[in-house]
């Protein structure tokens, strides 16, 4: 009986051994699929915005706008409605794998990299911007003074060391977390604010009426919202067209403000089953070359039937 026991114990360990390897190598296939899938997502981001170029140039359009085909979010669909139709392969009978994405143009936010000058100094003007926008969003007072400071530090003449040794220059928003910013701020700022690897102005064509406050001096919400909503009649191709909407006494400054988009961020979404895995990647358009700098990718499991 113990020699029974012995090999029924042994046999049930073996058993939930192989059990546990074909669950660990079913979800790094899973996995690895889904990574493909988003990187294919990508692509086809990366091709819409590289037509969206060549068409403007082709029809010479001047400007980048939210009524444009790469500005229309795809909704979450089942991943078995974009490929080929066959008996085998339809809506039906495809794999339980749900996909979703946009294209968010990059420039409708307000960049932290304009806070600071080719020498590593901050622009005072910018920083007032940022000092607008920080107290919509509900920030600390001082929250646009600490990251201009951070921002010259990290960008200063080389050489230019603090009590804590050289500074480390952000790549992305979230960065400013490990200088010293507390993340309570940073999300305030988060739907108004980029991080860029280039200093670049605004697109009066897609920001939102707060960034438009805080790129234009003495811009009130109201005129910011007649500004909204005379781009959703015609958008701005010119930086003229822009003018023409500010009151007199109001400038639109080219190098803050502008017409066209070189940035933009692809959020992709598949959900397989119980699990779902995200992807955020920095692109930049330059004439028909579109790169991406950088990808964030996350995965998490959901409740069954969320």
């Amino acid at each position: 009986m113990i020699i029974v026991a012995l090999m029924t114990t042994a046999v049930a360990g073996m058993i939930w051994m192989q059990t546990r390897a074909v669950g660990v190598e079913g979800a790094e296939r899973a996995r690895t699929q889904a990574a493909w899938i988003l990187s294919g997502a990508l692509d086809w981001a990366r091709l819409i915005l590289r037509e969206d170029a060549r068409s403007a140039r082709q029809n010479g359009k001047t400007y980048d706008a939210l009524t444009e085909p790469w500005a229309t979010p795809l909704a979450e669909a089942r991943l078995s409605t974009f490929l080929a139709a066959d008996k085998d392969n339809n809506a039906e009978g495809g794999p339980e794998a749900f996909i979703s994405g946009s294209i968010v143009d990059a420039q409708a936010r307000f960049n932290l990299r304009g806070l600071v000058d080719g020498s590593g100094k901050a622009v005072p003007a910018q920083v007032a911007a940022l000092q607008r926008l920080a107290a919509q969003a509900g920030a600390p007072s001082d929250a646009a003074t600490r990251i201009a400071e951070l921002m010259a530090r990290a960008w200063g003449p080389v050489g230019d060391e603090g009590p804590r040794g050289p500074p480390i220059k952000p790549t992305k928003l979230a960065d400013l977390v490990w200088l010293g910013i507390d993340a309570a701020t940073i999300a305030r700022l988060a739907p108004w604010v980029d991080l860029l690897p280039l200093p670049t102005p605004v697109n009066a064509n897609t920001a939102p009426r707060e960034v438009l406050v805080a790129a234009i001096d003495n811009l009130d919400l109201g005129t910011a919202e007649r500004l909204v909503q005379a781009r959703t009649r015609k958008p701005f191709e010119t930086l003229a067209d822009v003018q023409a909407q500010l009151p007199g006494t109001l400038k639109a400054e080219a190098g803050r403000i502008g017409v066209t988009s070189s940035w933009f961020v692809v959020a992709g979404r598949l959900r397989l089953e119980e699990r779902v895995l995200e992807e955020r990647s920095l692109l930049h358009r330059d004439g028909d070359k579109v790169t991406v700098r950088r990808r964030e990718r996350a995965s998490f499991a959901v409740a069954p039937g969320a």
